[in-house]
Formats: structure tokens, sequence, C-alpha cells
């Protein structure tokens, strides 16, 4: 009886915890849920509870095919547009969070990750059901929250193996082959998350100039996500990431060498996995970015100072994106 008690009080908690993480004001001022936020929330639940298991992409498809016979349904199968889910960066922001969450409260499960995992998707369950019921955020059906679900966690999948499969390509390749540094390869990813976050707005839309360390909105996100990867696995939170950046009167100089000789690997693996948005890519390549920093930073002896690899980074990143905004600015002229 015990052992049951405590189950349902982590499930009572998370159910509490998501509804707290995204509750906002509505436009009458009455209180509501960030229903796209939850859905987030529960995508990054469900990737981290797949690796729990040994295939992870199976386990993520049992899921799914779970989840079809608890709802009675199957998600919708039409088009869906790109933008129906929240820009990449927040998606990796929101799921990421999520992840920590289930990490969190697998500690004070009392039994096996088959029922961790079990307990989770009765929450999906019962959350769908709800907003159907409820009408939130204009979905009419449970089938189009599912296929939210589905889109949301592939998407959150792929930035966390597609990081992995950067880091050890560049760790592999140009490392281990090639000669290169850790500072070249954390130069090199930093880079390619820039050049690619501006080419996926055609390097036009938010290419403005710099205030000292303000960035542009986008760039700035995709900044966090590099930053905060870093964070997450051991790089101590501080405010010198921007220490030392380039000021506007000094004429643009990003990594173009490092980044055009990793270019071609890095898309190689994104044609493979079919990630062909560029901003999908930008971020990917950010979180990879992230943790080579922490590689290059940790240990009692780091092959690189925090104070001297964190803007290093940043500079890349944003360089880079004002190299290509700086071309695209030439050629319309």
């Amino acid at each position: 009886m015990l052992d049951y008690m405590n189950k349902a009080d982590v499930a009572m908690r998370i159910g509490a915890t998501i509804q707290a993480l995204c509750a906002e004001e509505g436009a009458n001022g009455a209180p509501q849920t960030d229903a796209m936020k939850a859905m987030m929330l529960l995508s990054g639940m469900l990737v981290e509870t797949a690796f729990l298991f040994d295939n992870a992409e199976e386990a993520l498809q049992g899921s799914f095919v779970k989840l079809a016979n608890m709802l009675a349904c199957e998600p919708v199968r039409t088009e869906m547009e790109y933008d129906a889910l929240p820009p990449s960066t927040i998606i990796d922001f929101d799921t990421e969070m999520g992840r920590s969450m289930a990490r969190e409260f697998f500690e004070d499960w009392l039994d096996c990750e088959y029922e961790f995992h079990d307990m989770l998707l009765f929450i999906i369950q019962q959350s769908f059901m709800r907003w159907e019921a409820l009408s939130v955020f204009d979905l009419q059906t449970r089938a189009e929250s599912f296929r939210l679900l589905v889109e949301g966690t592939y998407r959150a999948m792929s930035f966390e193996l597609g990081a992995q499969e950067l880091c050890d390509v560049i760790i592999e390749q140009k490392m281990g082959v090639d000669g290169w540094n850790l500072a070249d390869s954390i130069a090199s990813l930093s880079g390619l998350a820039g050049r690619k976050l501006a080419l996926s707005h055609g390097g036009m839309d938010q290419c403005c100039w710099f205030r000292g360390s303000d960035l542009p909105d986008l760039l700035d996100q995709t900044a966090y996500v590099m930053t905060q990867e870093a964070v997450r696995l051991g790089i101590p939170a501080s405010t010198d990431w921007r220490f030392g950046l380039p000021a506007n009167d000094v004429p643009v100089n990003p990594p173009t060498s490092l980044v055009n000789r990793v270019e071609p690997l890095c898309q190689g693996f994104f044609d493979a996995i079919h990630m062909m948005d560029q901003h999908d890519q930008a971020v990917c390549a950010a979180k990879a970015a992230g943790r080579l920093l922490a590689v290059a930073c940790g240990g009692e002896k780091p092959e690189l100072e925090p104070a001297i690899a964190k803007p290093l980074s940043m500079a890349a990143l944003t360089e880079s994106y004002k190299g290509v905004c700086v071309e695209s600015a030439a050629v319309s002229y």
C-alpha cells in the first residue's frame, strides 16, 4: 500500500509541476494553461524515458503504438505545417526542461523503468482527453494532440542524437585524422550554427547592427542552446560568455576556413537523418558545440580555460552569423 501511495504521489507531482510551469494569464485575466508548452514538456519526458531502454528509438516507437491503443486513435495523418510547432530553439528549451523533470521524478520512483514509462503514458492520455474536452488551444481531437506530441518528441530526439553524432564525427575525423585541437573543433561547430541560423531566414531577417553584447532574438536563443548544453554538462554558469566580443566597428571575422571544412561532414549527417530545416541544423550544431565546450573545460586540468573557451565559441557563432548577413546585404545592394 505504501509503495502504491508513493507512486501515486509521483504522478500527482508531475501533473502539478507541468500545470505550474505552463500557467499563464488569459485574455480576460483568467488563469489558463499554455498547452503547447505542456506538450513540449511531455515530449521531453518521453524522450528521457526512451533512453532508459537499450534502444531508445525502438522504445519511442513502441510508446506511440501503446499510446494509440490507450487513446483509441492514431495521430492525424494529414500534412502538418512546419511552424505548427514552436521555433526549434523553444522546442529544445522546453523539451530539455521536460527531460530534467523526468530525471528528477525517476529518482523518487520506487520501481522499474517500465512502470515509470507506463505512468507517463497514462498522464499523457489523461491530458489529451482533458484538452479535447476543453478544446484547449483550438485543438478539436486527441488525434491532433497526438500528432503534435509525435512531431515534438521526434524533433527533440533528433536534436539529442544529432548533437552526439556531430561530436563523434568531429572527434573521429577532424581531431583524430586531421589533427584539429578542441579550440578549432568548438569554433567550427559554433560557426556552423551561426551560419545555418542566418541562412535559415535568408540572411536578412533579424540581420542588424549589434549593440555591444546585445544579439538579435534568434541568435540570442541559439546561443542559449549552446551555453545551456555546456552548463548542463558541467561548465560553471557565469556571465563571461560575451566578454570581449568584437565591437560593431570591427570588420566581421568569422572562422570561415574551419566552417567550410566541417560543413560537408555535418551536412552529410543532416541529409542522412532528413534534417533539412536550417534552423534545426543550427540548433543541433549549437548543442554539439556546447558538448565539446564541456569536454574542453572539464576536469582538474582543462585543455581550455572556461574564460577563454566561452568567448571563443560565442565569437565564432556571432561572427559567422554576421558574415552571412553582410554577404546577403552586399548581394542585395
